[in-house]
Protein backbone atom coordinates (compact mmCIF):
# COMPACT_ATOMS: atom_id res chain seq x y z
CA UNK A 1 0.00 0.00 0.00
CA UNK A 2 1.15 3.54 -0.70
CA UNK A 3 2.29 5.68 2.22
CA UNK A 4 -0.30 7.96 3.77
CA UNK A 5 -0.40 11.49 2.39
CA UNK A 6 -0.96 14.60 4.47
CA UNK A 7 -2.31 18.08 3.81
CA UNK A 8 -2.48 21.37 5.65
CA UNK A 9 -5.93 21.58 7.18
CA UNK A 10 -6.93 25.05 6.08
CA UNK A 11 -6.15 27.95 8.37
CA UNK A 12 -5.86 25.65 11.39
CA UNK A 13 -2.37 24.84 10.18
CA UNK A 14 -2.78 21.22 11.30
CA UNK A 15 -1.33 18.47 9.11
CA UNK A 16 -4.01 15.90 8.45
CA UNK A 17 -4.09 12.57 6.67
CA UNK A 18 -6.11 12.75 3.45
CA UNK A 19 -8.03 9.71 4.70
CA UNK A 20 -9.95 10.21 7.91
CA UNK A 21 -11.58 7.51 10.00
CA UNK A 22 -15.28 8.09 10.49
CA UNK A 23 -16.73 6.45 13.59
CA UNK A 24 -20.34 7.00 12.52
CA UNK A 25 -22.25 6.11 9.37
CA UNK A 26 -24.11 2.82 8.95
CA UNK A 27 -21.32 0.83 10.65
CA UNK A 28 -20.21 2.95 13.62
CA UNK A 29 -16.92 1.03 13.72
CA UNK A 30 -18.90 -2.19 13.55
CA UNK A 31 -20.88 -1.50 16.72
CA UNK A 32 -24.08 -1.07 14.68
CA UNK A 33 -23.59 -4.47 13.06
CA UNK A 34 -22.91 -6.52 16.18
CA UNK A 35 -19.12 -6.39 16.40
CA UNK A 36 -17.47 -6.87 19.76
CA UNK A 37 -15.84 -3.85 21.36
CA UNK A 38 -12.34 -5.27 20.90
CA UNK A 39 -12.97 -5.68 17.17
CA UNK A 40 -13.99 -2.03 16.88
CA UNK A 41 -10.95 -0.93 18.86
CA UNK A 42 -8.78 -2.99 16.49
CA UNK A 43 -10.21 -1.10 13.51
CA UNK A 44 -9.21 2.24 15.02
CA UNK A 45 -5.73 0.95 15.86
CA UNK A 46 -5.26 -0.38 12.34
CA UNK A 47 -6.24 3.03 11.00
CA UNK A 48 -3.49 4.57 13.12
CA UNK A 49 -1.00 2.00 11.78
CA UNK A 50 -1.97 3.00 8.24
CA UNK A 51 -1.07 6.60 9.00
CA UNK A 52 -4.54 8.00 9.59
CA UNK A 53 -4.27 10.78 12.16
CA UNK A 54 -7.79 12.24 11.82
CA UNK A 55 -10.59 10.48 13.70
CA UNK A 56 -14.14 11.76 13.57
CA UNK A 57 -16.72 10.62 16.11
CA UNK A 58 -19.77 12.06 17.89
CA UNK A 59 -21.79 11.81 21.07
CA UNK A 60 -24.72 10.48 19.04
CA UNK A 61 -22.68 7.67 17.47
CA UNK A 62 -21.93 6.03 20.78
CA UNK A 63 -18.33 5.43 19.67
CA UNK A 64 -16.42 8.09 21.61
CA UNK A 65 -15.49 5.58 24.30
CA UNK A 66 -14.27 3.11 21.67
CA UNK A 67 -12.06 5.79 20.16
CA UNK A 68 -10.82 6.77 23.60
CA UNK A 69 -9.80 3.22 24.43
CA UNK A 70 -8.11 2.75 21.04
CA UNK A 71 -5.96 5.89 21.33
CA UNK A 72 -5.24 5.59 25.06
CA UNK A 73 -1.58 4.62 24.60
CA UNK A 74 -1.03 6.60 21.41
CA UNK A 75 0.83 9.94 21.27
CA UNK A 76 -2.09 12.42 21.34
CA UNK A 77 0.12 15.14 19.82
CA UNK A 78 0.18 13.10 16.62
CA UNK A 79 -3.62 12.81 16.47
CA UNK A 80 -6.48 15.08 15.53
CA UNK A 81 -9.66 14.00 17.27
CA UNK A 82 -12.97 15.49 16.18
CA UNK A 83 -16.32 14.98 17.84
CA UNK A 84 -19.79 16.50 17.69
CA UNK A 85 -22.93 17.28 19.65
CA UNK A 86 -26.41 18.18 18.44
CA UNK A 87 -27.60 21.70 19.18
CA UNK A 88 -31.23 20.52 19.31
CA UNK A 89 -32.93 17.50 20.90
CA UNK A 90 -36.45 16.40 19.98
CA UNK A 91 -36.97 19.65 18.12
CA UNK A 92 -36.00 21.84 21.09
CA UNK A 93 -32.77 23.81 21.60
CA UNK A 94 -30.28 22.27 24.01
CA UNK A 95 -29.59 24.77 26.83
CA UNK A 96 -26.03 26.03 27.08
CA UNK A 97 -25.40 24.45 30.51
CA UNK A 98 -26.52 21.04 29.23
CA UNK A 99 -24.42 21.49 26.10
CA UNK A 100 -21.36 22.32 28.22
CA UNK A 101 -21.91 19.19 30.29
CA UNK A 102 -22.05 17.21 27.05
CA UNK A 103 -18.67 18.57 25.96
CA UNK A 104 -17.18 17.61 29.32
CA UNK A 105 -18.62 14.11 28.96
CA UNK A 106 -17.08 13.79 25.48
CA UNK A 107 -13.68 14.78 26.86
CA UNK A 108 -13.98 12.09 29.51
CA UNK A 109 -15.12 9.35 27.09
CA UNK A 110 -12.35 10.22 24.65
CA UNK A 111 -9.74 10.36 27.41
CA UNK A 112 -8.28 13.64 26.16
CA UNK A 113 -7.69 17.04 27.72
CA UNK A 114 -8.56 18.90 24.52
CA UNK A 115 -10.92 18.14 21.63
CA UNK A 116 -9.11 19.25 18.49
CA UNK A 117 -12.20 19.89 16.34
CA UNK A 118 -15.66 20.28 17.87
CA UNK A 119 -18.67 20.22 15.54
CA UNK A 120 -22.26 21.23 15.86
CA UNK A 121 -23.65 17.91 14.66
CA UNK A 122 -25.99 17.77 11.67
CA UNK A 123 -26.81 21.45 12.05
CA UNK A 124 -29.73 22.94 10.11
CA UNK A 125 -30.45 26.50 9.13
CA UNK A 126 -33.45 26.62 11.49
CA UNK A 127 -31.03 25.91 14.39
CA UNK A 128 -28.51 28.54 13.39
CA UNK A 129 -29.75 31.40 15.56
CA UNK A 130 -29.60 29.31 18.75
CA UNK A 131 -26.13 28.10 17.80
CA UNK A 132 -24.92 31.66 17.25
CA UNK A 133 -26.62 33.29 20.23
CA UNK A 134 -26.20 30.66 22.93
CA UNK A 135 -23.70 27.97 22.01
CA UNK A 136 -20.84 29.59 20.13
CA UNK A 137 -20.10 31.98 23.05
CA UNK A 138 -20.07 28.94 25.34
CA UNK A 139 -17.63 27.04 23.14
CA UNK A 140 -15.43 30.10 22.75
CA UNK A 141 -15.09 30.16 26.54
CA UNK A 142 -14.19 26.47 26.43
CA UNK A 143 -11.58 27.30 23.79
CA UNK A 144 -10.10 29.89 26.12
CA UNK A 145 -9.97 27.20 28.82
CA UNK A 146 -8.06 24.86 26.50
CA UNK A 147 -10.81 22.27 26.19
CA UNK A 148 -11.48 22.84 22.47
CA UNK A 149 -9.07 23.93 19.75
CA UNK A 150 -11.23 24.63 16.69
CA UNK A 151 -14.96 25.13 16.16
CA UNK A 152 -16.70 23.35 13.33
CA UNK A 153 -20.09 22.69 11.76
CA UNK A 154 -21.36 19.47 10.25
CA UNK A 155 -24.37 19.91 7.98
CA UNK A 156 -27.49 17.71 7.89
CA UNK A 157 -26.84 16.37 4.39
CA UNK A 158 -29.71 13.90 4.73
CA UNK A 159 -32.05 16.86 4.16
CA UNK A 160 -29.92 19.88 3.28
CA UNK A 161 -28.81 18.75 -0.18
CA UNK A 162 -27.83 22.28 -1.25
CA UNK A 163 -25.87 23.26 1.88
CA UNK A 164 -28.01 26.14 3.12
CA UNK A 165 -26.59 25.95 6.64
CA UNK A 166 -22.98 25.86 5.51
CA UNK A 167 -23.46 28.69 3.05
CA UNK A 168 -24.70 30.93 5.86
CA UNK A 169 -22.03 29.80 8.32
CA UNK A 170 -19.24 30.32 5.78
CA UNK A 171 -20.56 33.77 4.91
CA UNK A 172 -20.47 34.69 8.61
CA UNK A 173 -17.02 33.06 8.94
CA UNK A 174 -17.79 31.45 12.30
CA UNK A 175 -15.99 28.13 11.91
CA UNK A 176 -12.47 27.01 11.07
CA UNK A 177 -13.69 23.58 9.87
CA UNK A 178 -16.81 22.36 8.07
CA UNK A 179 -18.04 18.88 7.24
CA UNK A 180 -19.71 18.83 3.84
CA UNK A 181 -21.56 16.19 1.86
CA UNK A 182 -20.08 15.61 -1.59
CA UNK A 183 -19.94 12.69 -4.00
CA UNK A 184 -20.23 11.72 -7.65
CA UNK A 185 -24.03 12.03 -7.61
CA UNK A 186 -24.36 15.28 -5.65
CA UNK A 187 -21.67 17.77 -6.57
CA UNK A 188 -23.45 20.94 -5.43
CA UNK A 189 -20.68 21.69 -2.92
CA UNK A 190 -18.38 22.45 -5.84
CA UNK A 191 -20.47 25.52 -6.60
CA UNK A 192 -21.96 26.44 -3.25
CA UNK A 193 -19.36 25.61 -0.60
CA UNK A 194 -15.84 24.85 -1.77
CA UNK A 195 -15.04 28.13 -3.57
CA UNK A 196 -15.69 30.07 -0.38
CA UNK A 197 -13.95 27.64 1.97
CA UNK A 198 -10.88 27.80 -0.26
CA UNK A 199 -11.00 31.59 -0.35
CA UNK A 200 -11.28 31.88 3.45
CA UNK A 201 -8.98 29.01 4.37
CA UNK A 202 -11.75 27.03 6.06
CA UNK A 203 -10.78 23.35 6.39
CA UNK A 204 -13.10 20.73 4.91
CA UNK A 205 -14.05 17.17 5.80
CA UNK A 206 -15.90 15.25 3.09
CA UNK A 207 -18.68 12.91 4.16
CA UNK A 208 -20.99 10.76 2.00
CA UNK A 209 -18.18 10.01 -0.48
CA UNK A 210 -19.50 6.43 -0.72
CA UNK A 211 -23.10 5.58 0.01
CA UNK A 212 -25.47 2.77 -0.97
CA UNK A 213 -25.79 4.01 -4.55
CA UNK A 214 -22.18 3.03 -5.22
CA UNK A 215 -22.31 -0.44 -3.67
CA UNK A 216 -25.92 -1.51 -4.34
CA UNK A 217 -26.77 -1.46 -8.09
CA UNK A 218 -30.56 -1.66 -7.52
CA UNK A 219 -30.40 1.44 -5.32
CA UNK A 220 -28.37 3.31 -7.94
CA UNK A 221 -30.96 2.50 -10.60
CA UNK A 222 -33.79 3.71 -8.34
CA UNK A 223 -32.03 7.01 -7.79
CA UNK A 224 -31.26 7.49 -11.48
CA UNK A 225 -34.85 6.80 -12.51
CA UNK A 226 -35.98 9.53 -10.09
CA UNK A 227 -33.33 11.93 -11.38
CA UNK A 228 -34.46 11.36 -14.96
CA UNK A 229 -38.05 12.08 -13.97
CA UNK A 230 -37.06 15.29 -12.22
CA UNK A 231 -34.95 16.41 -15.16
CA UNK A 232 -31.77 16.56 -13.10
CA UNK A 233 -30.03 14.20 -15.53
CA UNK A 234 -30.72 13.76 -19.23
CA UNK A 235 -32.91 10.80 -20.11
CA UNK A 236 -30.32 9.37 -22.50
CA UNK A 237 -27.26 10.13 -20.35
CA UNK A 238 -26.91 6.67 -18.84
CA UNK A 239 -27.77 3.05 -19.49
CA UNK A 240 -29.89 2.08 -16.49
CA UNK A 241 -28.80 -1.56 -16.76
CA UNK A 242 -25.14 -0.57 -16.26
CA UNK A 243 -25.25 3.14 -15.49
CA UNK A 244 -21.70 3.72 -14.28
CA UNK A 245 -19.91 0.78 -15.85
CA UNK A 246 -18.19 3.21 -18.20
CA UNK A 247 -16.35 4.73 -15.20
CA UNK A 248 -14.54 1.41 -14.70
CA UNK A 249 -14.12 0.78 -18.43
CA UNK A 250 -12.46 4.15 -18.97
CA UNK A 251 -10.26 4.19 -15.85
CA UNK A 252 -8.05 1.87 -13.82
CA UNK A 253 -10.50 1.81 -10.91
CA UNK A 254 -11.36 -1.74 -9.86
CA UNK A 255 -14.73 -0.92 -8.30
CA UNK A 256 -17.29 1.84 -8.15
CA UNK A 257 -16.58 2.58 -4.46
CA UNK A 258 -12.90 2.99 -5.33
CA UNK A 259 -13.79 5.41 -8.12
CA UNK A 260 -16.12 7.29 -5.79
CA UNK A 261 -13.41 7.73 -3.17
CA UNK A 262 -10.88 8.91 -5.74
CA UNK A 263 -13.39 11.36 -7.23
CA UNK A 264 -13.80 13.06 -3.84
CA UNK A 265 -10.21 12.77 -2.68
CA UNK A 266 -8.89 14.81 -5.62
CA UNK A 267 -11.64 17.44 -5.69
CA UNK A 268 -10.00 20.87 -5.18
CA UNK A 269 -10.99 22.19 -1.78
CA UNK A 270 -11.50 18.80 -0.08
CA UNK A 271 -8.95 18.21 2.69
CA UNK A 272 -10.01 14.97 4.41
CA UNK A 273 -12.29 12.25 3.05
CA UNK A 274 -13.93 10.20 5.78
CA UNK A 275 -14.27 6.45 5.51
CA UNK A 276 -16.11 4.34 8.06
CA UNK A 277 -16.21 0.58 8.56
CA UNK A 278 -16.11 -2.13 11.19
CA UNK A 279 -13.91 -4.39 9.08
CA UNK A 280 -10.13 -4.08 8.91
CA UNK A 281 -9.85 -5.47 5.38
CA UNK A 282 -12.52 -3.06 4.18
CA UNK A 283 -10.66 -0.21 5.90
CA UNK A 284 -7.45 -1.15 4.13
CA UNK A 285 -9.22 -1.26 0.77
CA UNK A 286 -10.79 2.15 1.32
CA UNK A 287 -7.51 3.74 2.39
CA UNK A 288 -5.76 2.23 -0.64
CA UNK A 289 -8.45 3.78 -2.86
CA UNK A 290 -7.98 7.19 -1.29
CA UNK A 291 -4.22 7.02 -1.89
CA UNK A 292 -4.55 6.21 -5.58
CA UNK A 293 -4.10 8.88 -8.29
CA UNK A 294 -6.98 10.96 -9.68
CA UNK A 295 -9.38 9.38 -12.13
CA UNK A 296 -8.65 10.29 -15.77
CA UNK A 297 -9.67 13.87 -16.49
CA UNK A 298 -12.06 12.70 -19.21
CA UNK A 299 -13.91 10.50 -16.71
CA UNK A 300 -14.09 13.29 -14.14
CA UNK A 301 -15.41 15.71 -16.74
CA UNK A 302 -18.08 13.28 -17.91
CA UNK A 303 -19.19 12.77 -14.30
CA UNK A 304 -19.40 16.54 -13.89
CA UNK A 305 -21.40 16.86 -17.11
CA UNK A 306 -23.74 14.01 -16.24
CA UNK A 307 -24.53 14.93 -12.62
CA UNK A 308 -23.78 18.64 -12.53
CA UNK A 309 -27.46 19.59 -12.22
CA UNK A 310 -28.31 17.09 -9.48
CA UNK A 311 -29.43 18.65 -6.19
CA UNK A 312 -32.09 16.38 -4.69
CA UNK A 313 -30.20 13.26 -3.56
CA UNK A 314 -27.17 12.37 -1.45
CA UNK A 315 -26.51 8.81 -2.65
CA UNK A 316 -28.02 6.95 0.28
Amino acid sequence: MRKMEYKTFGRTGLRVSVAGLGAGGPSRLGMATGREEEESIAVVRRALELGINYIDTAEAYGTEEIVGKAIRDFDKDRLIVATKKNAFRDGEPVPSDEFAAGVEASLKRLGVDTIDVFHFHGARLTQYQHICDELIPLLQRMQDAGKIRYLAASEHFASDFEHELLQQAIEDDLFDVVMVGFNMLNQTARRKVLPETRKKGIATECMFAVRRAFSKPPRLREILVDLRRSGEIDADALDLFDPLGWVLDESDAKSLPEAAYRFCRHEPGIDVVLTGTGNIRHLEENVASLLRPPLPSEVVQRLKNTFGRVYSVNGS
